[in-house]
Formats: C-alpha cells, structure tokens, sequence
C-alpha cells in the first residue's frame, strides 16, 4: 500500500476521524502529559530472564495517549517510519476504542507490529518527527507504546486480522534467513499473490529476533504469535535448511523458484585482536545470546550450557552489549559492567535501555578500552588491562573519536567477558555465488532504491546489506525489496 499524500488526506477527511478531532480542542490535547510505560520493578526483573520489562499500557492509558496526537494535515511521523505505517489512522483509531481497527492498520504495511513496539528506536525516527518535538518543543506521542498496545490487545483478545492477499500467481519465491527483512519481505510477497518460502539454517523461526534479543524486551510468545499470523497468510518456513549446502541456488530453481531475497543477516563475530583473547571465558555476544535465548541455557536442565560469571565485563556500547551484560545479571552475576571507549553521550544504545541497565545496577565505565587479558592456571579468563581514552574530534560516524591517554592503564578482575563490538555479514551466501558483488566488508551490494542486487532475480536486505542496523529498517528493506521484486517479477513473465 503506497501512502500517497492523497491517499492519506482522503482518510484524514473520514467523517469519523474529523469528529474526532472536533470532541477536543487542540489546546486542551497538547496539555496532555505523555503517558510513562509502568515497568517491573528492577529488582524483580533482574531475578527473571523471561520476565518482560515494559508491562504495556493500560487502555485508558493508551486512549488518553491517542488523544495526544494532533491527527496533522502533514504527518511528518509517517516520513520516519521505514514501512510507512499509516501512524495517525491507527492512533486515532485507539482514541475512538477501536482497538482491532488499529492493530488491522498496523499490519496493512507491517509484518510484526509487536515485535516493532517493543525493539524499535522511535525515538530516532517517527517520534523525533512528531508535531510535537518539532513544532512545540514536548515530548512526542508514545508512537511506539500504542503500537505495542495496539497489537497486544490483538493478541490477547484471541482474534487474529489476518491481511487480505491477493490471488495466488503460481510464482514461487525463497527468502533467505528468517530475521526481519526476510520475514516483512515473505508477508509483502504473499499479500502480491507469490508462493513464497523462508528458509532458514537453524532449528527456529525468527533470526536476530529469537537468538539475538532476550525475552526480558521480546518475548519469544510475541514473536510466534506473528510468525503464525504470516503462516496463516500462506507464508511457508522450512527450518534446519542451508541454502548453499542443504541445496544450491540452481537445486531452488530447478524446483522453480524464479525470485530470491537474501536476508541471512550478520551473524559472523567481531573481535578486537588483543592478546589473550582466546582465553575460556571470552565470548561474543552472538555466541553468548545465542545460548540463552535461542538454546536455553538459563535453565538447569539444558543440555548447551553457558558460562557463567561474577565479575562480568561485556565491551561495547550498543543496544547487543545492553542485552548481554542485563542477561549477565539475570545469570547471576554479582558485579556486571559496561565497558565503552566514549562516554555516554556518544553510545549507540537506546537511552531506554541503559536507563533500564542502570536501574538493575549495571556499572558503566566509560572511556575505557581493553588491551589485553589474562588467564588462571587453567586458561580460564581472570583479569584484563585497560587504558583510559579521551575524545578527540569527530570521526566519519560522527562521533568523537576515542584516543588513548598516556599513562592511564589500570587492571580489573573479570572471569567473564562478552565481546560486544560489532559483528560482520554471514559469508555464506556470497561464497556460493560469483556473481554476486560484495564490498569489501562482504556486504551484498545493491541499488540501494530497488534493493537489487547485481544477478538481476537475487535481492537483499537488513544486515546482510547494511552490517548490523535495526530491526525496524531491516523490516524497511523486506518492503521494499518485494515492491521491486514483484514488478521485476511482472515484467520478466510479461517479457
């Protein structure tokens, strides 16, 4: 669904959303107070690894919320959002007690409207072009609190809005990888008519969204919910399945496919090549999350366990190193710390989750960087040196860059450290196909407005293109990957 600023004043003129906005007058909304998020207390969540953070709005809260929002003649939130999801259709929708309406607005161009409310960084995107932060100076309408509420209550209610899809072409479609991209790309494709199968190499369905983010900020319940939706759309998984060695690209043709999306994601670690890294005991964040999240390995009885630790250190800045050193807590950690080369201003995580960090007790040592790590007897990890940095002048990323200051070094016991700097494109897929043109960090390359990529039936997004972003803008290459695909599609079998 294209929205067209004529499309999007036609709704805006519905007879419903003008009465609406007549019951209050625009003064009496901007002196609303933005509703705050009730959460589990921190020292209840940091005994729990599924226990989730955020507990959701109340509906009189998400309804008072809704009323918020000015339901604007241009609304510049809807340029912010990478699916382009129809934001004052479902906020009003909320303020009018339609709840359904809402969640069924939601899904017209989002695959996981749960998912989104939880994970994904409104605060860089819609909110901060919100009527209010750019024309009043106030805190944005809680965009993302009502779409989680929106599709909560879907949920919970036990009906299940099932998008209309087209009538099926015969043409059969594979998606690669079962993360965001792939899985917005696979409910875009389906809605067009497509036969369309996600195939994935591990044993469940979600990628970054099942191995990558704890259950305390996505539930894994949350994430099947919507992948079950997709399947009852017509979307088909096959899981335990390698494209490249459980079968080849030319085996899926052979079988028919005439179209591919690769969204395998970025699952290959980073480190920092620093002496004694290969000690026991340092772990990347892939690994680490993995275990827990995917495989279990809280729970006693698992048979994939993971270290454990009291003195943890996880390295990095971003939203991955919050996720590790709040699981590390959840694990039993007595001492849990973020180390980061910048300060805080320059970190890279959502302030909602270093706000929740530092309420559990994580410590954040700033300005620090690793250099070199030591080890028992036993090759197990016990200590690190760090020196302190200053900042410098702003690198290409905009930040400023972190320089080391002479004579700062100091050490600090660890028997734990999660390796959290970054992580590189699964090389997989690329080795199976020479055509096929990376750069030189192994990222696909591709026209970055159709999403192609240079064998003319293959596209790609999320991290396999971009090298690590968000769920929300891998989400925003599925879409438009598939509205490219289709017509690439249309016009090969025309031809």
């Amino acid at each position: 669904m294209s929205l067209t600023p004529e499309y999007l004043k036609e709704e805006r003129n519905q007879a419903w959303r003008a009465e609406l906005r007549s019951k209050t007058k625009n003064k009496d909304r901007m002196l609303i107070p933005r509703v705050k998020m009730p959460e589990l207390a921190p020292e209840i969540r940091v005994k729990h690894q599924d226990r989730e953070v955020n507990m959701g709005l109340e509906p009189g809260q998400a309804q008072t919320e809704a009323t918020r929002c000015m339901d604007c003649a241009n609304p510049t939130c809807i340029e912010g959002c990478p699916v382009s999801i129809n934001i004052p259709k479902f906020i009003k929708y909320i303020e009018k007690g339609e709840i359904l309406n809402a969640a069924a607005t939601l899904k017209e161009t989002n695959a996981l409207p749960a998912v989104c409310g939880r994970v994904c960084p409104q605060e860089k995107q819609c909110e901060v072009r919100c009527f209010y932060v750019d024309k009043l100076d106030k805190q944005a309408v809680a965009i993302g609190h009502l779409e989680r509420f929106a599709a909560d209550f879907e949920r919970n209610s036990g009906v299940s809005n099932i998008p209309e899809t087209a009538k099926p072409n015969g043409i059969k479609v594979a998606a690669v990888g079962s993360g965001p991209a792939s899985l917005s790309f696979a409910g875009d494709m389906v809605k067009f008519g497509y036969d369309v199968t996600v195939f994935e190499a591990l044993h469940e369905i979600g990628g970054v969204l099942k191995y990558g983010i704890p259950e305390f900020r996505l539930p894994n319940s949350v994430v099947d919910f919507e992948l079950e939706n997709l399947r009852k759309m017509g979307v088909k998984f096959e899981t335990n399945y390698i494209v490249g060695r459980t079968a080849s690209f030319d085996d899926l043709k052979e079988e028919g496919y005439k179209g591919f999306f690769i969204g395998s994601g970025a699952g290959l670690p980073r480190f920092m090549e620093i002496p004694g890294e290969n000690y026991n005991g340092i772990l990347s964040s892939n690994e680490y999350l993995t275990r827990v999240n995917l495989m279990g390995a809280s729970t006693s009885n698992t048979d994939t366990p993971v270290l454990h630790g009291k003195n943890v250190a996880v390295i990095g800045g971003g939203n991955t190193a919050m996720d590790s050193v709040r699981t590390a807590l959840r694990l039993g950690a007595d001492r849990a710390m973020i180390i980061y080369r910048r300060s805080e201003a320059e970190m890279p995580a959502r302030v909602e989750e270093v706000k929740h960090a530092k309420e559990e007790g994580v410590e954040f040592m700033m300005l620090c960087n690793p250099l070199e790590y030591f080890a028992d007897a036993k090759g197990r990890v016990k200590g690190m040196r760090l020196n302190r940095m200053g900042l410098g002048e702003p690198d290409a990323s905009g930040r400023r860059r972190p320089m080391p200051i002479e004579g700062s070094e100091f050490e600090l016991d660890v028997d734990l450290v999660v390796v959290a700097v970054g992580v590189s494109p699964n090389p997989l897929v690329p080795s199976c196909l020479p055509d096929l043109k990376v750069t030189k960090w192994g990222t696909i390359v591709v026209d970055e407005d159709k999403m192609q990529s240079s064998i003319s039936d293959m596209f790609a997004g999320g991290d396999i293109v971009r090298g690590g972003a968000t769920v929300i803008l891998a989400m925003g290459d599925g879409r438009r990957a598939a509205e490219n695909m289709h017509q690439f599609l249309q016009e090969t079998s025309i031809n």
